[in-house]
């Protein structure tokens, strides 16, 4: 099996569902398998997709959407699951990442969309209702030896964000870090989900966005997520100066997610 293969959690309500797990990390060992989930929302997740997550042990998930995203999709919960759901609040305007770029307005082309998602992610590392659930995400996995899962829309730009900071503090490579963000592009079904995106793209902000537009903002690119990291790195320095002055977390915190994560 290749590594995707064995990563993808095949579902037919939730979409990119997977493990970023088990990449090796600087100084020796590797991640956990089996601990780190992502995926897309789960309000379309079918009774069968509930209980394969059931059997992941999830004690944690954290829900990157704004209220008004949550209300509007609220994600289906197995009557089993006993865990924590984090999230601190805060409205997002109800636009993911992808729509937020395309709610700009006028003719969106390839290079419009494009450019638009740079702008987007390039603002993401002081987006409020993200840092603050990010905090509560950090602080989790310091605190919880148990399987979690991180998600928003489409568990491709918030959720591409947040797992890269994961892995730079638990020692995960850069080129490891922007291969799994890369996955989005290849797990599970693509066309599916570009579709379904361009449906709604299309019917919140009108027809005049081409089909190249539409894959622009429905799929991920490194450029992305190089923006966002860009400006952690203006500001900041690296991720993990970030991670202490914006997201609160401690050298004694970093300390336990490493302990718990890596082996």
């Amino acid at each position: 099996m290749t590594m995707q293969a064995e990563r993808v959690l095949p579902l037919s309500g939730v979409h990119n569902f997977r493990d970023y797990g088990g990449y090796a990390v600087e100084g020796g060992g590797r991640l956990r398998n089996g601990m780190l989930w992502r995926s897309a929302q789960h309000e379309a997740a079918t009774d069968e997709d509930l209980t394969a997550i059931d059997g992941l042990g999830l004690d944690t998930i954290i829900d990157l959407r704004g209220d008004d995203e949550r209300e509007v999709h609220p994600c289906r919960r197995s009557g089993n699951f006993a865990g924590r759901v984090l999230f601190a609040g805060g409205v997002t305007a109800g636009l993911a990442p992808h729509l937020q770029a395309a709610a700009a307005g006028g003719a969106i082309d390839f290079e419009t969309a494009r450019a638009r998602m740079i702008d987007t992610y390039a603002g993401m590392p002081y987006r409020p209702a993200l840092v603050a659930t990010l905090r509560l995400y950090l602080a989790a996995l310091a605190e919880y030896d148990t399987p979690s899962l991180v998600h928003c829309v489409a568990g491709k730009d918030r959720t591409g964000f947040a797992v890269a900071i994961v892995h730079r503090l638990l020692g995960v490579h850069e080129d490891d870090l922007i291969q799994d963000y890369l996955l989005t592009n290849t797990a599970g079904r693509i066309e599916e989900r570009i579709a379904q995106g361009a449906q709604h793209i299309r019917a919140r902000h009108g027809a005049a966005i081409s089909d190249d537009a539409v894959r622009a903002l429905m799929s991920v690119n490194p450029v992305y997520l190089e923006a966002a990291l860009a400006t952690v790195r203006r500001d900041h320095g690296d991720i993990p100066t970030y991670a202490e002055a914006v997201l609160n977390l401690t050298p004694a915190m970093r300390e336990a997610m490493i302990d718990r994560l890596v082996v």
